[in-house]
């Protein structure tokens, strides 16, 4: 039995098609739908049971002898929340009281970190894992704080040789893009943003830059699509003796610009983009540079090329974006 926390929402849902493809299972969903069309992630899905999160300690005690691996993607992911609390809840408290679940049931466990805990990028983005490199990183937001504190805590336990599941790792992803993402609202990726625009025959909007180092459209991210944060999951329940906190990403930082034009290209339509400025609300947190440094990752033996941004987009955009039905 594979239990998916957030197994409704984007890279969860994504997961959960791989593990079906695999003939994995049977998969556990631990998630909210509420009244929204979060649900189709699933339509296409086989699935044992639909656990609430506030039950799911209470489903794994109860079905403890036969959970394969816990794989928690769960967490409020939106950069832009403020009610602290709530993400300190859901991101940091149930994080560890699935670890110390894991660890004390002798379940793999497999979670998401994210890049958002490198900050402004000064530290650099190398998934050093020492206890020292982490507490030097200053994450801009409560999202990525919440993450950063769970990851620090791993390393505290790691460092103390305290109890730790069979096998664990923490993913930072970076800029994830893909199928399956569209009740994010605001938090969708820039692909799906660009292509509502680029069909109704306008130009692509995105944020001016405020950085003198940095023109607009400039602003570099690492792009990654889904379909390879699958291809590492399945990779590690394939791997179970590999353990740690690594960087998920393509390795290579691309602009926005780019990743628009791509949409535009995909289409077979001429790129059209203006800018505005960006919000002042999150302008001075705003990432203007992010790129995985995934050397850690390929050492321990994951070395498949990640799926180029021009190719990972035409696919989203032909193979899902542009159908009658875009679910996975």
């Amino acid at each position: 039995m594979y239990v998916i926390t957030g197994g409704a929402g984007f890279i969860g849902s994504n997961i959960a098609w791989g593990l079906n493809k695999r003939g994995l299972g049977p998969l556990v969903i631990v998630d909210r739908l509420r009244e929204a069309d979060k649900w189709r992630n699933l339509a296409n899905r086989e699935i044992s049971q639909f656990v609430a999160p506030e039950n799911v300690l209470s489903f794994l005690n109860a079905y403890k002898g036969d959970i394969a691996a816990v794989i928690h993607m769960g967490a409020i992911s939106a950069t832009t929340e403020q009610n602290v609390d709530l993400i300190i809840k859901n991101n940091f408290q149930l994080s560890s009281d699935l670890w110390d679940w894991c660890a004390s049931y002798n379940v793999r466990f497999i979670y998401a970190s994210s890049a958002a805990t490198y900050g402004d990028g000064t530290c650099g983005f190398e998934d050093d894992f020492s206890c020292s490199a982490l507490a030097a990183l200053k994450p801009l937001n409560p999202y990525a704080w919440s993450k950063h504190l769970f990851d620090r805590r791993v390393c505290k336990i790691i460092a103390n040789k305290e109890p730790a599941p069979p096998q664990w790792v923490g993913l930072k992803f970076f800029n994830v893009y893909g199928p399956n993402e569209y009740h994010k609202g605001s938090m969708q990726s820039v692909v799906s943003q660009v292509y509502k625009r680029v069909i109704a025959n306008e130009a692509a909007i995105l944020f001016r830059s405020h950085h003198p180092n940095y023109k607009d459209g400039g602003q570099l991210r690492d792009f990654i699509y889904v379909d390879d944060c699958v291809e590492i999951v399945n990779w590690l329940l394939d791997n179970s003796a590999v353990s740690g906190l690594f960087n998920f990403g393509s390795g290579k930082a691309r602009t926005f610009a780019s990743l628009a034009t791509a949409v535009f290209q995909a289409l077979g339509k001429d790129s059209q983009i203006e800018f505005i400025n960006t919000p002042e609300n999150i302008r001075e947190k705003y990432q203007y540079y992010t790129e995985a440094d995934m050397a850690r990752l390929r050492s321990v033996g994951f070395t498949k090329p990640a799926i180029e941004l021009e190719d990972g987009v035409r696919s989203y955009v032909l193979d899902f974006l542009h159908k009658i039905d875009p679910y996975r």
